[in-house]
């Protein structure tokens, strides 16, 4: 696994877990073949076989029903149940930007808590451009290994159409493997 590549994950992962897809975002990824093949067999023939606009409004109501009605992918929801976002510094994730330089303007977002899945994705984005292979061995293993794992494969049980049910697939092995890579990337230094 190369950088270029994590990072090119890392951003769409993180651009799926955003928001409801526009068709824009459809519009692509129906076209970007190679990327159909990595999500999943049963994605590709979907996505292939659907137009634009059947996609999108399956999509928006799977993500709706998914991330937004059901349960929002946000660290400390899953993992407290009191189903409350730290502010600041109290905020584990936040300390941990703080740490590594990682500045979130929380006004240039609507995503509302700082440990919502797609700004931590953008996070080890952040990381893997730096090439700060430290800070995403500590990241994986203290921040998304934990939550995102059980949480993605609870969440493709809820999923209602194959594009989801594939995301949850694919974003748990690529964590699992990227968490190897980094681990086999710090016994070299």
């Amino acid at each position: 696994m190369n950088n270029e590549y994590r990072l090119y994950i890392y951003a769409f992962l993180s651009r799926v877990m955003s928001n409801i897809p526009d068709r824009r975002f459809i519009h692509d990824l129906k076209n970007n073949h190679d990327l159909l093949e990595i999500i999943g067999e049963e994605t590709k023939n979907w996505m292939e076989n659907s137009d634009e606009e059947e996609l999108y409004e399956a999509l928006n109501i799977d993500y709706s029903s998914m991330y937004i009605l059901n349960t929002q992918p946000v660290e400390s929801f899953v993992l407290d149940a009191k189903n409350e976002t730290l502010v600041g510094l109290q905020n584990p994730v936040m300390a941990f930007y703080f740490m590594h330089g990682f500045e979130l303007n929380m006004d240039q977002t609507e995503l509302m808590a700082p440990d919502h899945l797609s700004i931590e994705l953008a996070f080890m984005q952040t990381l893997v451009y730096r090439n700060e292979m430290k800070g995403q061995l500590e990241f994986l293993d203290q921040h998304l290994i934990p939550w995102v794992v059980p949480y993605m494969m609870g969440m493709k049980s809820m999923a209602g159409t194959p594009f989801y049910r594939d995301i949850s697939d694919f974003m748990i092995e690529f964590l699992c493997a990227d968490y190897e890579y980094c681990v086999g990337g710090q016994k070299s230094e």
